[in-house]
């Protein structure tokens, strides 16, 4: 039977089909912006393949998202370093701000809503309800997104990065304090209907039994070091999957979950396994991540 660590990897890569373009951002996030926020292409294909993504798919991602402008180009000599776009790298910090956070935000009883005041297409609903969906608002009766937290000022940003600003004249944002807007047994009953909490705690229970064996092997074997390879491999995955995760997250408060709600011992899983993969992570990185000039950037 495969250590817990190497399972992890081999079910990886023992996928049949691989969003690529979603793993690179995650690594983009992850490794490449606290050194700098550029990466050699060819250092880039160098990191993954062990992952068994084949040069054509990962040169083929990374000219996809350069097309949806997550990335751009920066060439130099004869070789081109990768950055993400100002649009990509907010993308990517709103979802690090929840990875990272140490802790859930305090909840300041006051809705935001994004309420839709003109006619939209089927297409133009779908594309805002997807778009609105990954920064994790609910929606009620098909007209009313709704967030516990969320900035909305960022939301609408984030809707033009998607591509979405011809919507923008139809979307009316809104603050409601509690007074305007109901009581909290109403509010229990909005949290229900806009947001499935059951498939989302199914989401984190996966991911806590996914990770919790890694964990174990992790803190059994204190006194071994895991090599750097397979310490930034596992890296990748575990915030590739927790970030995923949190995308569809609202970060409702604590008021508002069900009782043992398993998205804190996520975080404070992730939190560990993360912190303990760490320093031979980085050591890999210092190897491999390479710009297109050849210099090794130091992380931040």
């Amino acid at each position: 039977m495969l250590p817990p660590i190497q399972k992890r990897l081999d079910d990886f890569r023992q996928q049949g089909r691989v969003q690529a373009g979603s793993l690179i951002i995650s690594v983009f996030g992850d490794a490449v912006l606290p050194r700098g926020g550029r990466i050699w292409l060819g250092s880039l294909i160098r990191l993954l393949e062990p992952l068994e993504l084949n040069e054509r798919l990962i040169r083929t991602s990374v000219f996809r998202l350069a097309k949806e402008e997550w990335l751009r180009t920066e060439p130099s000599g004869r070789r081109t370093d990768y950055l993400l776009t100002p649009s990509g790298q907010r993308r990517f910090e709103e979802a690090s701000r929840h990875i990272y956070a140490s802790s859930a935000p305090q909840w300041d009883r006051r809705w935001r809503l994004i309420v839709t005041v003109g006619e939209l297409s089927p297409k133009e609903r779908e594309a805002l309800r997807r778009a609105l969906f990954w920064q994790g608002f609910g929606v009620i009766g098909g007209n009313f997104f709704v967030h516990p937290s969320a900035d909305l000022s960022a939301a609408f940003d984030a809707l033009i990065a998607e591509g979405l600003a011809d919507l923008l004249g139809k979307l009316k944002p809104l603050l409601a304090a509690d007074a305007q807007f109901g009581n909290a047994a109403n509010d229990v009953d909005m949290v229900h209907g806009a947001w499935n909490l059951e498939r989302l705690a199914g989401m984190y229970a996966e991911f806590v039994e996914r990770y919790q064996p890694v964990l174990a092997q992790l803190r059994a074997d204190v006194q071994v070091d895991i090599d750097g390879e397979s310490a930034f491999l596992l890296r990748t995955l575990l915030i590739h999957d927790y970030r995923r995760l949190l995308l569809r997250d609202p970060e409702l408060p604590d008021v508002l979950l069900p009782a043992e709600w398993p998205g804190q011992k996520a975080r404070l899983l992730c939190k560990e396994v993360y912190r303990r993969l760490l320093p031979a992570s980085e050591s890999h990185l210092d190897t491999l991540l390479q710009l297109a000039n050849g210099q090794t950037p130091e992380a931040s």
